[in-house]
């Protein structure tokens, strides 16, 4: 197929770019429905969300289609996404304000991305020391350079503030007084429209692209 690489070694890279996605988008998802758990609500406990096998929170175009087709045609997934975990903030504990539940499970999923990357930043760190980017252990670098740049992609994006990505959540939830309510109003009815606009257009990517890009040089200047 014309644009896509076929080589052995770009759909070798491809498919541990794709197993260190499924894994971060598992982490992500796992990170909402426990936080959920912990504040008294076992909505995604109970549909078993709290696990890391990426099949529970797959989605068949976000987590399959959309990241294969980038992964193949040669780059990182710039859309990617799993299936929602739902919560009822209902059943919050009672020491628990809403507002506050709110935000500390839809901000969940980007701060466990972002401690990820951390993570493998630090898989990074020994392995370099190690000596080990020659030998055996070489592909241990490629997938921690995965890790870090994809985890920081994926909180990136989702602290988005547009519906239905994770920041709009915790802007709605975490703005003071009614301007969260007319945020609400003003965004909500449009949010996907918009993201869709914002994604086609490579807007998005222009906003976003500096501010992964500043992180990712920072984790990495911690290793040299």
């Amino acid at each position: 197929m014309p644009g896509i690489d076929s080589t052995p070694q770009h759909f070798a890279q491809a498919i541990t770019a794709y197993v260190v996605l499924l894994f971060s988008l598992s982490v992500h998802e796992s990170a909402h429905a426990w936080t959920a758990s912990r504040l008294g609500d076992d909505t995604a406990r109970d549909l078993g969300r709290v696990t890391l096998n990426p099949i529970a929170h797959m989605d068949p175009v976000g987590t399959v289609l959309m990241p294969l087709l980038m992964f193949l045609s040669g780059g990182l997934p710039l859309l990617a996404w799993a299936k929602p975990t739902p919560y009822n903030p209902a059943n919050f504990r009672r020491d628990v304000p809403l507002r506050r539940g709110h935000m500390l499970v839809a901000g969940a999923g980007p701060l466990s991305n972002f401690v990820l990357a951390l993570v493998f930043t630090a898989v990074l760190y020994v392995v370099a020391r190690a000596g080990a980017s020659q030998g055996p252990a070489h592909p241990l670098l490629t997938i921690a350079s995965l890790g870090v740049e994809l985890n920081v992609l994926l909180a990136v994006f989702n602290l988005f503030p547009i519906p239905p990505l994770d920041g709009s959540k915790v802007a709605s939830f975490g703005l003071p007084g009614t301007i969260g309510e007319r945020y609400d109003r003003v965004i909500g009815p449009y949010g996907f429209a918009i993201l869709l606009v914002l994604v086609m257009s490579g807007l998005l990517w222009r906003i976003l692209g500096p501010i992964g890009r500043a992180i990712v040089d920072f984790l990495y200047g911690l290793i040299r």
